[in-house]
């Protein structure tokens, strides 16, 4: 788990960043980007920025080259803001989670509409044994006629035990 310190300068590194892709980068190719996570090593020497681009492909490839052409002046910016003594190296990465996020509603979406239609199979069945499948414990109906009758479990020769 990384210290303290590390999640503070992190937190710090996604909003200086946040911070200059709103005010200060001017770059045509940037698009409409949001700035998700910032991970940074525990030696505080390399920072991962995560972030999304809302549009086309194009536009997240476009993206990608102004976040790369930017980030030197990026850093520049962070290493003057926290006063560190080695301003972290900088590396942009396009999220994932929100094409995970639509898989999962996809996903979603397949699993409800196979209950529904589970659901829709089960209203018109009927139970294939009878409805309570667990065995009940059998009640004698008279226990008076099996009093009368001896059982018989066979000869009980004790001398073959003993001898074993």
């Amino acid at each position: 788990m990384p210290s303290p310190r590390v999640l503070k300068l992190a937190d710090q590194i996604k909003v200086i960043t946040a911070q200059m892709l709103e005010r200060r980068i001017k770059d045509p190719r940037l698009g409409f980007v949001t700035v998700t996570d910032c991970r940074l090593t525990g030696d505080s020497r390399d920072a991962t920025v995560f972030y999304t681009v809302y549009g086309s492909e194009a536009e997240r490839a476009g993206t990608a080259a102004a976040l790369a052409s930017a980030t030197g002046l990026i850093r520049s910016q962070i290493g003057k803001q926290l006063g560190l003594r080695h301003t972290p190296s900088l590396v942009f990465v396009e999220d994932a989670v929100p094409e995970a996020a639509r898989h999962f509603e996809d996903v979603l979406a397949e699993a409800r509409s196979g209950d529904a239609a589970v659901a829709a199979r089960a209203a018109g069945a009927s139970y294939a044994g009878e409805a309570d499948p667990y065995k009940k414990p059998r009640v004698a109906e008279d226990e008076d006629e099996d009093d009368d009758e001896p059982v018989d479990d066979g000869p009980v020769d004790d001398e073959d035990d003993r001898t074993r």
